[in-house]
Parts: structure tokens; sequence; C-alpha cells
């Protein structure tokens, strides 16, 4: 199974901030959203480039990341 990349980084895309592959949304837009107590719907619908599945992908990377990092 071919995994899809989550977020890419190129220099030739918003300077090579690390965004949500596919867009030029900054993934740290959406951290953003969310300490600001905001919903994942809230972002969502002012970032319609972005989809439902990027963003779980992306906690679910985040969140495993986490953990094998407190291992």
């Amino acid at each position: 199974m071919i995994k899809k990349p989550i977020v890419s980084r190129s220099p030739d895309v918003m300077g090579g901030t690390a965004v949500f592959h596919g867009t030029r949304i900054p993934v740290q837009t959406l951290f953003d959203h969310l300490e600001a107590g905001e919903t994942i719907d809230d972002f969502l619908d002012g970032f319609p480039s972005v989809t439902r599945e990027h963003v779980i992908a992306f906690l679910q990377e985040a969140k495993d990341r986490v953990i094998e990092a407190a291992s």
C-alpha cells in the first residue's frame, strides 16, 4: 500500500513552510485555529482546499510521533 503524503515542504510553496500536501495551507494554521478554541469544522470551512482526511491523518501522525517520543 502506498502511503499518501500528508504534509509537504518545498522552497517554491510558501517559502518552504510545511503545508498540507497539495495545498498552500500551512499546518501551523490548523494549530493556530485549534489553540484559539475553533473546531476542525471551523478550520475546514475557512480552508476548503484541506480535506477532513488531511486533518485527521495529520493529527494521527502527530499523536503517533508524540507517543513514540515519550516511549
